[in-house]
């Protein structure tokens, strides 16, 4: 027995011995460029662990405490091919990697000061192309995001066709800033993007960066939820094609063909897309019809890259952001589409044919970078977008008194009443074109210069113009009174000019502590036609300046876990309505933000787990109430105090070669301190009208799920063959802001199943096979809604809208590389 115990205390005290030798090697080297020149300040890491190093002014880096195991080192630097190196180490080791010089990779610093990294200290996700590739089988570019931590999404037309919506920590596309190419594309006066209006965007996307929070969006509308980066197509060293053909449930059909013609003596390139996507919609009538393109064209210079981006969407939707009553879900016709209803002569229920949205939008990038030296380079990108569109309406009175309405009144199109014999005709049946014509242009920037291996300094900034033209035309009425062919009833000009600059900071004051600076000022005059205090609508503008800064700490605790932190404050103009619908007595403020996050994250080489905590603070918060302002709008008011807090925890494990595991959950209370509710009260005949007031403490905030959850598990079991199971929940949502389960979307829970099959052959160097089928529990759940409510004689009415979503269907296809 003695001897035993002496055998086990020795092989005990070998083992840990083993583990401390193991912790005691190290890897050291110098970066080079293929002529033997040192090159200072590279970026190299050990893949699939938590390490990495910034070179040194002569190219020298250094790992410790490492374990016995094989590495794969990645270096990289601007202006040279990324390295990959497998490296087995046993003992102290040397090596040298070894860059070639090119300009291929300049293309990055299109994004860098739109982007972060884990010496940011801010919550982000990244998607690169070959993930959006299995995703992407026509759906609208929200729902390629659904699987990430803390998103929603929803779809009108119900099958993620047509227009579609994203929501973020429950901040909704209004307070996520959008940027592609770092070009900022949130509508310049609503503030949402409208993915609708560039179709199959994903098609041409080679990553896209979510950050949580408000992130370190430069250029665009202010960031109060999130911001989404998409990069489109980097460089492609040989000619290529690409023919996408898709079909599904609901006459859902997608074609895309994509061809480029590689790097042209060593210097130029051209890339092309079209892409036509249709679909019937679930919804009744809520049919698609999209057309989109996306051209580049780059000239690659020996320091420099010049790189012209056009991409052009159309879109042609029937209306169904009207959505289904709550009374017809429950009496099982979850398809109703009340949109384009009208009554005709002999009073039969009818459906406007053309009651359709229209629009078209053309974006156009002009991107020139420069590598200076090993030490410094820019980007200058010149942008314009041209929109133009309208959605067309029959406005009928018959069905306008059914809901309260006064749009066919003659005196809301400027048109006189029309007088015949004793009778006076104050209403007609007409159909109406409200017409958006606009114009975005400017110019950013950024200057990027690392002072040496531990200082790395971004300064930028970029100047927008928007210029709008709102207008209503009456195409055609039942009784035209004065109304000359095309009768433009109104018109609103309004302009936007937007200007920012900033500094971004990254200092290490020691190999595993970063911290992050960074100092944007914005500037923002908006011009437009509205009402000032004696009700009178006038020529007015309004001018805003904001500093917005953000801090970050980011501290390498041993090398598999990363520890961060960070502070940032954001400001936020209102929206357009915010300020037609209103006058200077009215106005709300501008909304405030101060947002403090902090987590963890932790790698090893089959597990990285994470996990984010956030308080989001805002002060002056716009939210719709049912208040009846001073110009007689609905508009929406400033609260004082509300908040968003919670954490989000991410976990991924690869299991073995044929099984991977990725979950994300996050809870969260969203809540404001204060909030008071305006309900119209009325007698029967409308003779006596008032509004009730309710107020409410501490009550969650609309569409803001205290609860959301993912998880994909992902099976091998061919080669190239790829099964993943793909659980999404989402908790209840509260349609309006007052706590009443009554006005709320019902938890849900959906399951899809994605099949990828990849074979590759002489005649076709790629084939790959694409299936989703969404929702295989059929389970009957909504993804969006409204609510409104009135009193009448004291007693309350409430009636709910929702987006009903698709049960079991699916979409499948092939693509064809060569």
């Amino acid at each position: 027995m003695k001897n035993k115990k002496i055998a086990r205390a020795f092989f005990a005290g070998a083992f840990v011995c083993s583990l401390s030798v193991k912790a005691q090697l190290s890897l050291s080297g110098q970066v080079k460029t293929n002529n033997g020149e040192p090159i200072p300040f590279a970026i190299v890491g050990l893949k699939n662990t938590q390490l990495a190093a910034t070179a040194d002014a002569d190219g020298n880096f250094k790992f410790k405490n490492l374990e016995n195991d094989v590495y794969i080192l990645a270096t990289k630097s601007v202006g040279y091919l990324d390295g990959i190196d497998t490296i087995n180490i046993i003992a102290n080791a040397e090596f040298n990697p070894v860059l070639i010089a090119s300009n291929k990779n300049l293309d990055e610093v299109v994004v860098n000061a739109t982007r972060v990294d884990k010496g940011n200290g801010m919550a982000y996700n990244n998607i690169d192309s070959e993930t959006l590739k299995k995703q992407n089988t026509g759906q609208d570019a929200p729902y390629m995001l659904n699987q990430l931590s803390n998103v929603v999404v929803n779809s009108d037309a119900g099958n993620a066709v047509g227009y579609t919506g994203i929501r973020i920590r429950g901040s909704d596309a209004t307070r996520i800033n959008v940027t592609i190419n770092g070009v900022p594309i949130n509508d310049a006066e609503s503030q949402g993007s409208y993915f609708v209006d560039m179709p199959d965007l994903v098609s041409s996307t080679n990553n896209i960066q979510v950050q949580r929070g408000v992130g370190a969006s430069s250029n665009g509308a202010g960031s109060f939820g999130a911001t989404i980066n998409f990069q489109t197509n980097d460089l492609k060293d040989k000619s290529y094609a690409n023919v996408i053909s898709t079909a599904g449930s609901y006459g859902t059909l997608r074609n895309t063909l994509a061809a480029g013609t590689g790097l042209l003596n060593n210097k130029f390139t051209l890339d092309a897309r079209a892409s036509n996507i249709s679909s019937n919609g679930y919804i009744d009538r809520a049919k698609s019809n999209l057309q989109s393109y996306y051209i580049a064209a780059g000239y690659y210079g020996k320091k420099s890259v010049l790189k012209f981006i056009n991409f052009l969407g159309q879109e042609k939707t029937y209306q169904a952001w009207y959505y289904v009553p709550e009374d017809s879900i429950k009496n099982g016709n979850r398809t109703y589409n009340p949109s384009g209803e009208y009554y005709d002569a002999t009073g039969a229920l009818q459906h406007y044919k053309n009651e359709t949205d229209n629009y078209k939008q053309n974006n156009f990038q002009l991107h020139f970078i420069h590598q200076v030296n090993s030490r410094m380079n820019f980007n200058i990108t010149a942008h314009y977008t041209k929109g133009k569109g309208y959605y067309e309406q029959y406005k009928n009175p018959a069905k306008e008194a059914l809901v309260g309405g006064s749009g066919a009144k003659l005196s809301k199109y400027g048109l006189e009443n029309v007088i015949i014999g004793d009778d006076t005709i104050r209403e007609t049946n007409l159909i109406r074109r409200l017409w958006l014509d606009n114009d975005f242009a400017g110019a950013i920037c950024n200057f990027n210069y690392t002072a040496n291996s531990r200082l790395l300094f971004t300064l930028g900034g970029g100047y927008n113009t928007y210029f709008g033209k709102h207008f209503g035309r009456v195409m055609w009425a039942q009784y035209a009174s004065n109304a000359e062919i095309d009768h433009q009833y109104y018109l609103d000009v309004a302009n936007k000019n937007d200007a920012n600059a900033y500094l971004k900071t990254n200092y290490k004051p020691f190999s595993n502590l970063n911290v992050f600076v960074d100092l944007q000022a914005r500037q923002v005059d908006y011009t437009f036609v509205g009402f000032n205090d004696l009700l009178e609508e006038k020529k007015q503008i309004q001018s805003y300046t904001f500093f917005n800064p953000k801090f970050g700490l980011s501290y390498d605790a041993n090398k598999n876990l990363n520890i961060y932190a960070s502070l940032a404050f954001a400001n936020k103009e209102p929206n357009r309505d915010d300020f037609v619908q209103s006058s200077p007595q009215s106005r709300p403020k501008h909304e405030q933000l101060m947002d403090i996050e902090a987590g963890a994250h932790y790698t090893k080489k089959k597990i990285t787990l994470s996990a984010n905590f956030y308080n989001m603070q805002y002060k002056n918060q716009l939210v719709l109430n049912g208040q009846v302002n001073n110009v007689g709008a609905y508009n929406r008011v400033n609260v004082a105090s509300s908040y968003r807090r919670g954490v989000e925890v991410e976990v991924n494990i690869k299991l073995n070669k044929y099984l991977a595991l990725g979950a994300n959950l996050a809870v969260s209370q969203n809540k404001i301190a204060k909030f008071v509710e305006y309900i119209d009260s009325s007698n029967a005949d409308y003779s006596i009208s008032t509004q009730y007031k309710n107020e409410y403490r501490n009550t969650d905030i609309s569409f803001s799920p205290n609860t959301v959850s993912s998880l994909v598990l992902t099976i091998k079991p061919l080669k190239g063959l790829e099964i993943s199971l793909i659980d999404k929940n989402v908790g209840l949502q509260y349609l309006d802001n007052t706590t009443n389960v009554k006005r709320s979307i019902k938890p849900y829970n959906v399951l899809d199943v994605r099949l990828n099959y990849t074979i590759k052959t002489k005649l076709i160097p790629e084939i790959g096979f694409m299936l989703s089928v969404y929702n295989v529990l059929n389970t009957k759940y909504e993804t969006n809604g409204y609510t409104y409510s009135y009193y009448t004689d004291a007693k309350l009415y409430t009636y709910n809208y929702f987006a009903p979503s698709a049960p079991l269907n699916f979409l499948g296809g092939i693509s064809l590389k060569f």
